[in-house]
């Protein structure tokens, strides 16, 4: 008999989550365990147009969006990040996913004042690794712990609450990094919860995956819920952005709600506690 392969499928039951990829190559970090494959140069512009967005946030119009994500590469290297972060503000909150390095405090009272203007909120997830300054900037670059730190005080002084977004590299013991990161917290006057602590597992892209592996479980998966907009169309997650096996259609006017878990990258998911993407927001409403 021939043993045949049946991916399991997720099925999209609402759209709340819209996550927005403003650029897929440009960064100006070159993290060792990034899932994104660059070039050799630093400087692609491969931004999306901001005509795209605004299409895709009239076909949203009757969905139930609840947050907006702005992603990457780095979303803060889009020449007209402010002009987006407003329009996106008009619809929905919004979750910025950065490395930090672009966060003082100039800019952080400026995000606040932009902000105030709207009735929607902003969200950080600021990328940070590890407690330890050396392991961290191993991984990051030189200074990236520091300027992350910088970006925490900055934010927490105008009322904003972010999220430490953390990657689980050296695969420790999730207990100890959460205690670990928030005595860093501490020092610095940040007062953590739970909410401000998102570690996911790290997504290996070099390590070979049989081809006969199986998802049996259904995991806490952000295609359940949401869908990303690149400059090339609509993808399941970010994860899988201008991924051919991703790929849900051209826009939000007719675009599949239908995965099929059969790539590397959704047993990464399945073996998450929890989204790999998308905010709890179940910790964000006690925070």
């Amino acid at each position: 008999m021939i043993n045949t392969f049946s991916p399991q499928v997720v099925e999209m039951a609402e759209l709340n989550n819209l996550f927005i990829e403003l650029t897929s190559k440009n960064c100006n970090q070159r993290c060792k365990h990034c899932y994104i494959d660059f070039p050799i140069s630093k400087n692609v512009k491969d931004f999306i147009s901001i005509d795209r967005i605004k299409d895709a946030l009239n076909d949203t119009k009757n969905e139930n969006i609840e947050f907006i994500y702005l992603t990457g590469a780095e979303p803060m290297t889009h020449p007209e990040f402010n002009n987006i972060l407003r329009l996106c503000l008009k619809k929905a909150n919004v979750c910025i996913c950065t490395n930090a390095t672009f966060i003082n405090e100039k800019k952080a009272r400026f995000l606040k004042k932009v902000e105030d203007e709207s009735t929607n909120e902003i969200v950080f997830k600021l990328s940070i690794d590890h407690y330890n300054e050396i392991k961290n900037d191993d991984l990051r670059g030189r200074g990236a712990y520091r300027q992350t730190l910088n970006a925490i005080k900055s934010l927490a002084k105008y009322n904003f609450n972010p999220i430490l977004n953390i990657v689980n590299y050296y695969n420790e013991d999730e207990d100890v990094l959460r205690s670990e990161f928030n005595k860093i917290c501490e020092k610095i006057g940040f007062e953590a919860t739970d909410f401000n602590f998102h570690i996911n597992k790290y997504h290996n892209k070099y390590k070979p995956v049989s081809d006969d592996f199986r998802i049996n479980e259904t995991g806490d998966f952000d295609c359940k819920n949401g869908r990303i907009l690149t400059e090339k169309g609509i993808y399941v997650c970010p994860f899988l952005a201008n991924d051919h096996r991703g790929r849900m259609g051209n826009d939000f006017k007719d675009f599949s709600k239908k995965m099929y878990l059969e790539t590397d990258f959704c047993l990464t998911c399945s073996q998450n506690r929890n989204k790999m993407f998308g905010i709890n927001l179940t910790l964000l409403h006690k925070a």
